[in-house]
This record gives C-alpha cells, sequence and structure tokens, in this order.
C-alpha cells in the first residue's frame, strides 16, 4: 500500500496520537498497539520503522515532566538486559519475512491482554512479589528483544517494575527513562539494517505534530482519566488487532 495515501493517514493519525497519549500519561505498556494497529495495513517491518522516531520524541517530550522522579536501580537492571535482547530481536529481524513479523506481533499483543486478565483475577500477583536484579535482568532481555520487534517492551518491563512497589509516578517516571533509552540504542540498528526508508522518515515528518498532541494529552490525562477505561478500551482493540495478525500470518 502506498504510504502517502489518506488510508494511511486515515490510520496513522490516530494511532500516533494512541502512542502519545500511552507513553506520555500511562505507563509506555500498550503504545505498542499504534505499530500492531498500522501491521494490518502496511508491512509490518515499515510499521515498526514508522512509529520508532516518533516514539523516540515521545520519550524526549515525556522526558523533562518526570526528569530525576525515576528509580534508578531498576532502570538500571532493565536497561542492561536489554542490551543482548537488543541483538536477539535485531537478529531475529534479519532472518524473518513479514508474516514472521505479523505473527510475533499478533501473538504479543493475545499475550499482553492475557496476561493483564491473569493479574486481575488473582491468578497472578507481582505486587506481592519483591523481584530481585537476576529477574530485572530476565525482564531487561524479553523487553529488549519485543521491543524491537514491535515496539512491545512495556509487558516486559512492566513484569519486573510492579514487583518493585513503586508509585504510580514513579514507576511512570522509569518507564519514560527506560524505553528513552531502549529506542535510542535500537535506533542504531534499524539505521544500518535499512529498515528506515525514505518514505517512512518523510511520514514521521508530517506526523510529528500528531505525536506531540498525544504527548500533551497524555501528561495532563496522567492524575484525572482512570487507567481502568483507559486500558479497558486498549485491551480490547489488543485482542481483535493480535488474532487479526495472527490469522493474516498464517493465511
Amino acid at each position: 500500500m502506498e504510504l502517502f495515501s489518506l488510508s494511511v493517514f486515515a490510520v496513522t493519525i490516530p494511532a500516533v496520537v494512541f502512542a502519545g497519549v500511552s507513553k506520555g500519561g500511562f505507563g509506555s505498556g500498550v503504545a505498542f498497539a499504534s505499530s500492531s494497529i498500522l501491521a494490518l495495513i502496511i508491512d509490518p517491518a515499515l510499521a515498526v520503522a514508522l512509529m520508532l522516531p516518533l516514539l523516540m520524541l515521545i520519550d524526549v517530550a515525556s522526558l523533562p515532566t518526570y526528569w530525576k522522579k525515576w528509580d534508578w536501580p531498576a532502570a538500571k537492571v532493565l536497561m542492561i538486559g536489554a542490551v543482548p535482547g537488543t541483538f536477539m530481536g535485531a537478529y531475529f529481524f534479519s532472518i524473518a519475512n513479514p508474516d514472521m513479523i505479523r505473527m510475533v506481533i499478533g501473538l504479543v499483543c493475545v499475550f499482553f491482554v492475557l496476561w493483564q486478565a491473569a493479574q486481575k483475577y488473582g491468578l497472578i500477583r507481582l505486587r506481592e512479589a519483591r523481584f530481585g536484579t537476576k529477574t530485572g535482568l530476565i525482564s531487561g532481555v524479553a523487553l529488549g528483544f519485543t521491543s524491537f520487534v514491535s515496539h512491545a517492551g512495556g509487558p516486559a518491563a512492566a513484569v519486573y517494575l510492579l514487583g518493585q512497589g513503586l508509585s504510580k509516578g514513579t514507576y511512570q517516571a522509569t518507564t519514560v527513562l527506560v524505553f528513552w533509552a531502549v529506542n535510542f540504542f535500537k535506533a542504531g540498528f534499524y539505521a544500518s539494517m535499512g529498515i528506515f526508508t525514505r518514505e517512512t522518515l518523510l511520514l514521521d515528518l508530517a506526523l510529528i505534530p500528531f505525536a506531540l498532541i498525544g504527548t500533551w494529552i497524555g501528561i495532563r490525562a496522567h492524575d484525572y482519566v482512570s487507567d481502568r477505561v483507559f486500558f479497558g478500551i486498549t485491551y480490547v482493540a489488543l485482542t481483535f488487532t493480535g488474532a487479526k495478525l495472527v490469522w493474516d500470518a498464517l493465511t
């Protein structure tokens, strides 16, 4: 599909605004829904290439608001673990065809929703555990891999961070710092592997205002909008998006 078409803009604009709202105010955990939605209409490699510069911009726009409010020891553990995870993601991306990438993105969407449901119904109780460095490093590896392939590192980060007993504000600040660093690191891999294209970068320029608008909304909604409402809508969208991507990959 032609990137510079009305149908693509009709999907990318709300997707980018959503990514800004999620990363700016709701812990980054579901920002990957944007690239998942885009993968429904364009090549999944183009979808992740398109979203990365915008996610990096959102990180930079969010960072001043949460400056030094993060938990540095927890952030450091995740970032160290993310280094080998990023290398693993780069290797997978180098050998995968579009259907393999669709399958991974779709399965991550479905798994994420199932994971959240398991927590809600008490099957998993992360907040009752106090995870140590080993768990943090493993979470970091998973974060690096899933972030590279589908920008979906949020769930892996949550496994460790939710076990640290952080406040909502500290949790949000820590995720902003971690994903700013991880996204900056993997951008070099994207560039060297030719994942970015002239078309995706030009479209990114056109979408910058919508990324900033979404971030502004997210930062202000952080203290006023119910997490339950925001995430409830997102989980429904992720379920259908993930199922569709898996179906497309299989057929």
